[in-house]
Parts: structure tokens; C-alpha cells; sequence
């Protein structure tokens, strides 16, 4: 059983901390002894649950995009209209990324600093979020709610690619909110895919 204080579990807290030290320094000019005083607890503590210092980094990503997936899955099963289960699909990424901005800044300066076995992990773990995304515009496309005029693969890494650049404009204080913002992407990728 997992020791829970005030602020979260022993993992948490050390995962938080890591989060906001990268996010702030980077992960390359934050170092283990900093994570473990900064979260008050001790370098066995993180070894206990991280075996080493990019552990935490993969779980920064990983973390997200558990979460993203799960939601992907329940949109995408659900009984509703595929236009309709596309553009949730399409929002939910944006929010949820907006939501973990820190996250997504020091996935995208920092994955090179990932082992290859990790970075193997963590591409695969995307393809697999893409392709299930990709179903859902295929099925629109087979069904003649969407053209097919544009390959499905390609619909696809037009909208990620507005989603993985959210860290390098998206301001927490700026005139959109996340669901203003996710709902102009999904309606951007929703007019690309009209017949």
C-alpha cells in the first residue's frame, strides 16, 4: 500500500514535482537529488517506484496519454452519429493537452532523452491512440458522411499536428479558453473531411 500525506501518494507527489521542476528547468538541469528534496522524500523513495530519472519522464507522456486513449475509446464505442463521435474525438485531444500543457512541453523538448527502448514504447503507445482515431475518420469516409478524397492517414496528422504545437502558442491568460479552442480545431478538421 502506497504511503498518502496531504499532498497525494509518494509517486504523485514525486511525479508532480518532477512535472513542474522539467517543465521549468528542463529535464536535462533537474537532478534527482532536487526532485527528491523539492518533494520531500528520499532518493529511495523515487528508486522505490522509479527505477531512474527517465522513468519520470516517460511517465509525464504516458500518464496523458492513458487518459487520452481511455476517453478516445469511450467516444469512439459509443452509439452516436460518426461525425458527431470525430469531432468529441477531436476536442477532447485538444483539451486534455491543453489541460496538461507542462506535460506536453517537456514530452516534445525532452523525448530524445528517453531511452530507445522507451521511445520505442511511448511511439508505439501513440500509433496505437492515431490508429484508433484514424478508424473513426474511415468509418465516416466508408459511410459517405466524410470525403475520402484526402487519405485518412493524412486527415489524421493534419489535426495532431495542430495538437502537438498547442505548447508553442497556447497562454493559459490568452482570449480562448481549451473547449473554445478544441472547438475551432474539430471544426477546422470537420469542414476538411465535408463531402
Amino acid at each position: 500500500m502506497e504511503r498518502r500525506t496531504g499532498n497525494g501518494t509518494v509517486p504523485e507527489r514525486l511525479l508532480a514535482t518532477a512535472t513542474r521542476m522539467f517543465a521549468e528547468r528542463g529535464y536535462e538541469r533537474t537532478s534527482v537529488q532536487e526532485i527528491v528534496e523539492a518533494a520531500g522524500v528520499t532518493k529511495g523513495a523515487l528508486y522505490h517506484y522509479f527505477g531512474a530519472k527517465d522513468d519520470l519522464l516517460h511517465e509525464v507522456y504516458a500518464r496523458v496519454l492513458r487518459l487520452q486513449q481511455e476517453r478516445l475509446d469511450a467516444v469512439a464505442g459509443e452509439d452516436a452519429p460518426v461525425a458527431d463521435r470525430v469531432r468529441r474525438a477531436a476536442a477532447d485531444v485538444v483539451v486534455t493537452t491543453i489541460e496538461n500543457l507542462d506535460d506536453a512541453i517537456i514530452f516534445f523538448r525532452s523525448m530524445h532523452q528517453l531511452s530507445p527502448e522507451k521511445q520505442q514504447q511511448v511511439r508505439a503507445e501513440r500509433r496505437r491512440y492515431h490508429e484508433r482515431f484514424r478508424a473513426l475518420v474511415e468509418e465516416g469516409q466508408r459511410a459517405g458522411v466524410f470525403s475520402d478524397a484526402t487519405p485518412a492517414d493524412l486527415v489524421v496528422d493534419y489535426h495532431f499536428g495542430s495538437v502537438h504545437h498547442l505548447s508553442n502558442w497556447y497562454r493559459k491568460d490568452g482570449r480562448l479558453t481549451p473547449q473554445q479552442v478544441a472547438d475551432h480545431l474539430a471544426d477546422l478538421l470537420l469542414r476538411a473531411l465535408r463531402p
